[in-house]
């Protein structure tokens, strides 16, 4: 069996929902997990439903702080072995209505962060011949709807980047993969408040799931793409 003990693994968007879940599975998985989003009190809590990870606040639309994250987990951890980009953000609306800040912001968390922090960690990975990036993407990814226009752009591109990357650095032993979630019940985009049946939706749980399903997968094949929806439509 494949084993990720003792692996150092980072976590962007860990201080809830699906990034918190990877996290947690991760860690449970003996893997020594970094976790990173904004806030510091979601962080601890999930560090505690860990019991053992490092806690480092970041916020991924500033490359400055995507930086200072990987250059405190080398220094004190060692080389990133997985890098799971789970942070994300997701306005709703018209485009008549969007503000260049909104487009700015889902832009540089969804698609931005992705590139600054693989660029970061493909370095030392390629020198080793060994790496693991998981991106989370979306069935937004895949499939336009309205008004969630700039979303589903900035999770097309995150879709793209994956594809291309993955053919680009697996001549180095570096697998990545992607996560294409369906309807999730975390709140995103206002789903707490849609008509859909949260009794229904994917579960961030689910997603985790799949994370390790990827993770402990022989090292002579990789998983490059799941696409996941809830077994009934919500």
């Amino acid at each position: 069996m494949i084993n990720i003990e003792g692996k150092v693994a980072v976590v962007t968007g860990a201080g809830r929902g699906i990034g918190r879940a990877i996290a947690i599975e991760l860690g449970s998985l003996g893997a020594r997990v970094t976790i990173a989003a904004r806030s510091v009190m979601e962080l601890e809590e999930t560090a505690r439903t860990i019991g053992s990870a490092s806690v480092f606040p970041t916020d991924v639309r500033k490359k400055a702080d995507v930086h200072r994250l990987l250059e405190h987990v080398e220094m004190h951890f060692g080389p990133v072995d997985i890098l799971v980009n789970a942070a994300g953000v997701g306005v709703a609306g018209n485009i008549v209505d969007f503000s260049d800040a909104e487009y700015d912001a889902i832009l540089e968390t969804n698609l931005q962060s992705v590139f600054v922090a693989s660029r970061y960690v493909l370095r030392s990975m390629i020198e080793r011949k060994t790496g693991h990036i998981i991106n989370i993407a979306s069935i937004a990814g895949k499939v336009g709807s309205a008004k969630i226009a700039v979303y589903c752009a900035s999770k097309f591109g995150l879709v793209g980047f994956s594809q291309a990357l993955a053919e680009e650095v697996r001549e180095h032993g570096i697998r990545v993969s992607l996560i294409c979630p369906g309807s999730t019940d975390t709140g995103f985009l206002g789903s707490g408040k849609s008509s859909k049946s949260r009794e229904k939706m994917l579960s961030p749980a689910d997603i985790a799931h799949a994370v390790r399903m990827i993770v402990l997968q022989e090292p002579n094949s990789f998983i490059s793409e799941v696409i996941m929806r809830p077994t009934m439509k919500p």
